[in-house]
């Protein structure tokens, strides 16, 4: 190649002068074109990053406000259990109310001891008070794959819990003692990501002391491995490692995000006291810590209500949940529902969505609301659609209706509240939910957190205040998952670290953490744990997380397939089967109110017709349901997808031995319940011959998990790759 260049340089010169001119130009030209080209090519590339992350992002906040209804639901479940089965709410009452503990800690402590660990076990055996060997055992059997047993997870949750209750809310720490101190963000169960860590940072001493930022726990598989490793940390270096709570530490959350079926499937004899005393432990958690009186770390975020000394104050144990308004308070709140009429209720939407819409249009700055009235975060009944509500038949007579029961702290909701003067235990428990789940903004002021749906967005002047209140310079938080690991905004004044890379999808995103020294100038360490991703281009990931991506979207599209079928043919009058381009976005961002570029997306969910327009049921043609039962009409069926995750969570409560299978009764009773609260109209000859007809063997038993499979989606693009395959 070389030589050939040489070869033409020489027949250059034996060329003339314009010859030579013309060819200068060519290669300019040439240049040009290809400077265009790859500009475009990486434009493009980075549009399509984009957009996946968007829709990563606005399916996982969609997901929470689904959790914040189910969490209601919950509560009502447990207001209306009693009188349907007789025999009282058992393990509802456990996981949403507090609970009472007989034995005294030095009966529960012997009680523990007193378990036999069976010759067999040849995983790690803990002596308390712990060692350094004990940690390192702990590390080298979870490498292995191997679980400790039962016995030492709840000792050593039992030594946490006693610890911990000695901790106050807020911890205060100096650099001047150390070097550096670490600060990791949320790590959601991967174990992978926390032993990078430990490998390029080092393990926890008193020479590299961490502070963990919260969400230990959920969507990843190893969360308990992770909580294990944490807490002994903790105990071993009590005045070196230092835990924050995060939103997910909250055992409603762990419902629906993985972790309570984590522990139950890695634990089934002892799993239920290890989650009830995960519920002490998670609450006990301190809320913040302060480096230097300057740098304030928190989970989530602030709000213009949060005041350092009042949240030194809040008896935290008592806020098991932050998805429950305590029960005092809730009695003393007088609710009333707002009678809202069609127009109101389209314009409240379009103003949430206005509100939302700069959320993800720049990367690389923080979440966005238009918003800018002073509010912290109140207390209201979950999102509800008009689209539900217009649909919703009455409620049964034997049960009080949903929107008579109090439900949670998040906003945008029909119901009004006028407290005269809210008690302490909901100022509490406001200042815990605005820690544990509000995200910063451009914008000044502090609004409601409408798209997450808990919390509040609090801008550049909210920050700058309550910094300057305490005489902080600096505030870290988490809670948010961001491309590159970290992200500064409010002029630097705000840092969001998040360690669990992956988070999303393969390749999704880097994880980091960040050191302070004495001087506290933030360093950053970024990193991703990837065994595939290595070996691929740029332009492979992508496509790797787009695909990805789209799966989930068309899976969240079909779940809603009768109501955009019914407002696509309001537009298609002539029953065309095919509407402007407009027109179909403005329909699915109605019906789904993801804030999502609709517009760009098009050409990945429907095709275009010769006109032009859109053939709206195109949208449907890549997915559809595995074979439901005969009872189960097609409608049921897209309902019974839809909330397959909420009716999944109820079964593994009602499913207390975690065997797999439901009684015929206890089935009924999960739908009277389910179809009265969320007002999907399912009649009880209907339950009753879905129940005989997946009771297969006839014994009274229902396989549970069997009946949700015939409720998957198929993607029918995989299952013709199988088959070429």
């Amino acid at each position: 190649m070389r030589w050939q260049s040489v070869q033409w340089l020489y027949t250059l010169r034996g060329c003339s002068r314009s010859t030579r001119v013309l060819f200068h130009e060519y290669s300019i030209k040439a240049a040009i074109l290809i400077q265009r080209w790859y500009r475009r090519y990486v434009a493009r590339l980075e549009m399509r990053r984009r957009y996946t992350w968007n829709i990563f992002q606005s399916i996982e906040y969609a997901g929470e406000q689904d959790q914040l209804q189910l969490s209601s639901f919950f509560s009502f479940m447990l207001d209306n259990f009693t009188h349907m089965n007789g025999n009282g709410p058992d393990l509802i009452s456990h996981l949403l109310d507090s609970v009472v503990d007989p034995l005294t800690e030095e009966a529960r402590q012997l009680k523990y001891e007193q378990i036999v660990v069976p010759e067999s076990y040849s995983g790690p055996r803990l002596s308390f008070p712990l060692s350094v060997t004990d940690t390192n055992a702990l590390l080298s059997a979870f490498k292995e794959e191997q679980t400790l047993h039962g016995k030492y997870v709840l000792q050593l949750l039992h030594e946490t819990k006693k610890f911990l209750k000695q901790m106050p809310n807020v911890i205060y720490l100096s650099t001047s003692y150390a070097k550096e101190i670490t600060i990791c963000g949320d790590l959601h169960g991967r174990l992978d990501d926390l032993l990078l860590i430990f490998y390029k940072n080092g393990l926890p001493s008193a020479e590299s002391p961490y502070i963990f930022n919260g969400d230990f726990v959920d969507r990843g598989k190893k969360s308990t491995e992770i909580i294990i490793i944490l807490f002994a940390f903790l105990l071993l270096y009590p005045d070196h490692m230092h835990l924050n709570r995060g939103n997910h530490e909250d055992h409603i959350m762990n419902l629906r995000y993985g972790f309570t079926r984590e522990v139950m499937q890695k634990y089934k004899t002892h799993g239920r006291e290890i989650l009830q005393i995960l519920q002490d432990v998670f609450s006990l958690l301190p809320l913040a810590t302060v480096i230097d009186n300057k740098v304030l770390i928190v989970h989530g975020g602030i709000s213009d209500k949060i005041d350092l000394g009042f949240l030194s104050t809040v008896e935290r144990h008592k806020v098991k949940s932050a998805l429950r308004l305590p029960k005092r308070s809730a009695d003393h709140l007088n609710v009333h529902t707002c009678s809202r009429s069609s127009s109101r209720q389209s314009g409240r939407t379009s103003r949430a969505s206005r509100r939302r819409k700069k959320h993800f249009t720049k990367q690389g700055s923080c979440s966005s609301s238009s918003s800018s009235s002073s509010s912290s975060s109140s207390v209201c009944s979950p999102r509800v659609s008009s689209r539900n509500t217009s649909r919703r038949p009455p409620p049964s007579p034997s049960l009080p209706s949903p929107t008579d029961v109090l439900q949670v702290p998040f906003l945008d909701s029909f119901v009004s509240l006028e407290p005269p003067e809210p008690p302490r235990e909901e100022l509490e428990w406001q200042q815990v939910v605005d820690i544990l789940w509000s995200d910063p903004k451009n914008q000044n002021g502090c609004s409601p957190n409408s798209f997450r749906g808990g919390g509040c967005y609090f801008g550049p002047d909210v920050t700058q205040a309550l910094l300057q209140k305490h005489g902080l310079c600096l505030l870290i938080r988490s809670h948010e998952c961001k491309q590159e690991g970290y992200e500064l905004c409010h002029n630097g004044q705000v840092i969001t670290i998040f360690s669990a890379s992956n988070y999303y999808e393969e390749g999704s995103n880097r994880g980091a953490y960040v050191k302070l020294g004495p001087e506290l100038v933030p360093r950053f360490f970024q990193y991703q744990v990837s065994r595939s991703t290595r070996k691929l281009t740029l332009h492979q990931r992508v496509r790797v997380a787009e695909g990805s991506a789209l799966r989930a979207l068309k899976e969240k599209l079909y779940a809603h397939r009768s109501e955009l079928m019914a407002a696509f043919q309001q537009y298609d009058i002539d029953n065309t089967g095919r509407i402007s381009t407009s027109e179909w976005a403005q329909v699915v961002e109605s019906v789904l109110r993801l804030d999502l570029p609709w517009r760009t997306l098009r050409p990945r969910l429907a095709r275009l017709g010769a006109d032009g327009n859109v053939e709206y049921e195109s949208c449907f043609e890549d997915i559809s349901l595995g074979e439901p039962i005969p009872p189960v009409t097609p409608n049921l069926a897209e309902t019974l997808y839809r909330y397959r995750t909420d009716l999944e969570i109820i079964f593994n409560i009602i499913d207390k031995d975690h065997s797999g299978q439901i009684s015929i009764e206890e089935f009924r009773q999960t739908w009277k319940l389910f179809s009265s609260h969320l007002g999907v109209a399912v009649n009880d000859q209907t339950i009753d011959d879905m129940a005989r007809s997946i009771d297969f063997n006839k014994d009274g038993s229902i396989d549970f998990n069997e009946f949700l499979e015939a409720f998957r989606v198929v993607h029918k693009l995989d299952v013709k790759e199988q088959q070429q395959g």
